[in-house]
């Protein structure tokens, strides 16, 4: 699921990651407006921390817990 939209992920994959966080790029006029899951955690700073982990600077993401598009 990381590297995904999350508009486009399946029902199955929304199941499971309802309720986790995720972090997405924030948009800037330089970065694409599609934006994909870069990290997957149960919290913001486990999402931070995954971002460390691959070089990335937490910094230039948002974090929100994701709920699925479908009830």
């Amino acid at each position: 699921m990381i590297g995904r939209e999350p508009e486009r992920l399946t029902y199955q994959e929304q199941l499971t990651l309802d309720g986790k966080w995720i972090a997405l790029e924030i948009y800037t006029p330089e970065t694409l407006p599609l934006r994909h899951i870069a990290a997957v955690g149960d919290s913001a700073v486990e999402c931070m921390r995954e971002l460390a982990a691959k070089g990335m600077d937490a910094r230039r993401f948002e974090f929100r817990p994701f709920r699925r598009s479908f009830r």
